[in-house]
């Protein structure tokens, strides 16, 4: 590895002004593991997409260390099954269980209401809950699966939540994307990909939405003054029921030789959302992945998004185009 890609590797984004060190990878800082998650107790986490996958292990992580989970999970049934296994993990688990589907704004709506009812402050939204290369299909109100779930779902919800986020101490939304975003675009003549649909295409171009979401967000943060910070993470290629939900065909058929072959394991994968969640040296804007074997892989770090994801006349016009079709305004 020479330095130049050392330095894309763990230089930190917005000019924070600690590049981290030109390494090998073999000669890495200390990993980043479960056993650096600090003390949570009086901490609230909602993690959209509990019930599986990454969003289940982080809600293990967190609840293990005394933070108090709202799961998420668009199937009660499925939802429950989930409490129950954290619940079985963790006595004493400090865990409660809401139904969401990003899929449906209405389903989105009636969340952020639930909460706002119940006076729920957050500490942390974990935006974890995601499709992967679906067949050609529609949310209820009509955009593109991967598009409306992946982005607009999140968009909405976090605007919809900011203002339970704003009074607590140490706020943070952190935004799960993946490295496909890399090979992301955003088609604003066409975004619900209706002509030529590609599964990996609106997949990238959703994961490369929430970049640029999670980028845009921080500076509209700081941009306030609002104590919120805005962060975004990628689990590297981690073996979860994402890869087999969403593919089929011959996608499905390479996730199921790739998976036992490549995949990392999940507990592994969630660990950069939940250290942009609860570490105490992170900063708003950061990044967190798996840095190794082309980010596929490794225990957490600062990663590079694309140049493309930190465009930001790019962003502001995904923003505002966003609003329009949520119908979700910020208040900042």
């Amino acid at each position: 590895m020479i330095d130049t890609e050392c330095h894309m590797r763990h230089g930190v984004l917005r000019g924070s002004g600690r590049d981290g060190p030109c390494l090998e990878d073999d000669v890495m800082t200390t990993k980043w593991t479960a056993e650096e998650i600090p003390a949570l107790h009086g901490r609230t986490f909602v993690i959209t997409g509990a019930n599986s996958g990454l969003g289940l292990e982080a809600a293990r992580l967190l609840a293990g260390k005394g933070g108090h989970v709202v799961m998420t999970a668009r199937s009660r049934v499925k939802g429950e099954a989930a409490v129950a296994r954290v619940g079985q993990d963790v006595p004493g688990a400090s865990l409660e269980l809401r139904t969401l589907d990003l899929a449906d704004l209405d389903s989105v709506r009636a969340f952020a209401k639930g909460l706002h009812d119940d006076a729920v402050g957050i500490d942390v939204l974990i935006n974890n809950a995601g499709v992967m290369m679906t067949p050609q299909q529609t949310t209820k109100q009509g955009f593109e699966m991967q598009f409306g779930t992946n982005h607009l779902g999140h968009f909405a919800l976090t605007g919809l939540l900011l203002d339970l986020l704003a009074g607590r101490p140490d706020p943070r939304v952190v935004t799960v994307s993946s490295t496909f975003h890399k090979q992301g675009s955003i088609d604003f003549d066409d975004l619900m990909r209706t002509k030529g649909y590609n599964p990996n295409a609106a997949y990238a171009q959703s994961k490369l939405a929430n970049l640029l979401f999670g980028l845009e967000l921080q500076r509209r943060l700081t941009a306030a003054g609002s104590p919120v910070r805005s962060l975004m993470a990628h689990p590297g290629y981690s073996a979860t029921n994402l890869q087999f939900a969403g593919p089929t065909g011959w996608r499905k058929a390479i996730m199921h030789i790739g998976n036992p072959l490549f995949a990392q394991k999940p507990a592994i994968g969630a660990l950069p959302e939940v250290r942009a969640a609860v570490a105490a040296d992170v900063e708003g804007g950061q990044y967190y992945g798996c840095p190794k074997v082309m980010e596929t892989r490794g225990h957490p770090e600062l990663v590079q998004p694309s140049r493309r994801a930190q465009d930001q006349e790019l962003a502001v016009r995904l923003w505002e185009e966003s609003e329009k079709l949520t119908g979700v305004v910020y208040p900042i």
